[in-house]
């Protein structure tokens, strides 16, 4: 048989490029990011089948990532996402519009141009990786929240719109990822990581390892009755402390 083709977006850094790695020897892996030297760069060192720089912000962005490409996709892990640690009245009118842009807007255009593929075949995998954040909810965090907490909402309707067509969607809501994502959202002017870990029961990091692990279980056969669902891997963060 034929290896599937995977789209992963925001797959040059962090739990987007270690998911690309885990599944390069297995899939056809297609990944996506603002950077072309990067990615190409990326593509040649671990044998990626391909990718696309484009920058999910600007507008019609999925339907010319889909032109770029010209693939028919199986499986999609919509990852590509932006965090803002800011308390509500400081947030500025262009973080919170490229938040809803990049973290829920994208993923659900990505998915209504991958679907036909998935329909006419009667196979198809979609996962989002959303957050904790969403789930929970996060001070100072609320456009973040409210944004990842959309998913959720995103993939329990279209599981239920696409049950009889064999495709699930599920999504992974990821606690505190030892990423570029933290380093690049400044916590550490409010917080050491050493104060974040305090506040994880199981006292560490999730690793992108997992995440990727995860997303491998639910693309399989084992998981064909999952869909709908909310995976919360968190090192126990969603239980409190």
């Amino acid at each position: 048989m034929s290896k599937k083709n995977i789209l992963i977006t925001g797959s040059s850094q962090g739990i987007g490029l270690e998911t690309a790695k885990y599944f390069a020897s297995d899939y056809n892996v297609f990944i996506t990011g603002r950077y072309e030297e990067k990615l190409k760069k990326l593509c040649i060192e671990n044998k990626f089948a391909g990718y696309a720089a484009v920058d999910l912000y600007e507008e019609n962005a999925a339907l010319k990532l889909f032109k770029t490409l010209n693939i028919d996709f199986d499986i999609l892990i919509n990852n590509a996402g932006v965090y803002f640690y800011s308390g509500i009245e400081k947030m500025n009118h262009e973080d919170i519009v490229n938040s809803i842009k990049l973290n829920t807007l994208a993923p659900y255009e990505l998915i209504k141009y991958i679907l036909p593929h998935m329909k006419r075949q009667k196979w198809g995998r979609i996962i989002n990786i959303g957050s904790i954040s969403g789930v929970m909810g996060e001070a100072n965090a609320s456009i973040y929240s409210m944004t990842k907490a959309s998913l959720i909402g995103l993939t329990k309707s279209l599981a239920l719109e696409l049950a009889q067509d064999n495709i699930t969607v599920n999504i992974i809501n990821p606690g505190w990822v030892d990423t570029e994502l933290i380093n690049n959202a400044n916590l550490e002017e409010d917080f050491s990581k050493n104060e974040i870990i305090e506040t994880i029961p199981q006292r560490r990091f999730v690793t992108p390892e997992e995440i990727a692990q995860t997303c491998n279980f639910l693309i399989s056969g084992n998981a064909s009755s999952i869909t709908g669902q909310s995976v919360n891997i968190c090192a126990g963060l969603s239980l409190g402390f």
